[in-house]
């Protein structure tokens, strides 16, 4: 049985608070960047940066991680992972780096993508925002900073993010199973 979890204007109200906690973290965030986690993290990263730019008229460093080498399963699969594009055009050596996923779940994708970050240098501070945290499924002691939805889900069930920007319709959150 699919459950809608999130939609308009709920998900927009939910956008703009994650944008205002941000604000109050972050100021004038001379010292922040964002990395957006791939493959669907970058949508929502990408509207989290939109949203604060047109808030605080602040040019606000975005960039694009891909974890997939540095995942705990990468050789264990019968078929090889495809990476995507990991676009970070600034040094993250000393800054405070907002990690964005839409969800989160065992925790080992944040994980590979704390691994990866380290080719980019070693950051002051990360946080972990994530719009759906699936509660009771993590494997590894992670918690986001900023979460949109809190979300109690069994084993069986998983979370399918739907944007715009994939080519859907509407922007649309399901609790899938």
């Amino acid at each position: 049985m699919n459950r809608l979890i999130l939609s308009n204007p709920l998900l927009d109200i939910t956008l703009n608070r994650l944008c205002q906690q941000l604000i109050e973290n972050h100021g004038d965030f001379s010292n922040s960047v964002i990395l957006g986690l791939q493959p669907r993290g970058i949508y929502l990263a990408e509207r989290i940066a939109k949203k604060l730019r047109e808030e605080t008229n602040i040019d606000i460093k975005l960039g694009h991680l891909d974890a997939t080498f540095f995942r705990d399963d990468f050789r264990r699969r019968d078929t090889p992972l495809k990476p995507n594009e990991t676009k970070v055009p600034f040094v993250i050596e000393n800054k405070k780096v907002i990690l964005i996923d839409d969800v989160l779940a065992t925790g080992r994708m944040v994980r590979a993508a704390i691994d990866a970050m380290q080719a980019f240098g070693r950051p002051e501070k990360v946080e972990l925002l994530c719009l759906i945290n699936r509660r009771y499924e993590r494997d590894l002691p992670i918690q986001p900073d900023y979460t949109g939805m809190r979300v109690n889900t069994l084993d069986t069930q998983r979370v399918l993010v739907e944007w715009k920007e994939q080519g859907n319709e509407e922007d649309k959150i399901w609790l899938i199973g």
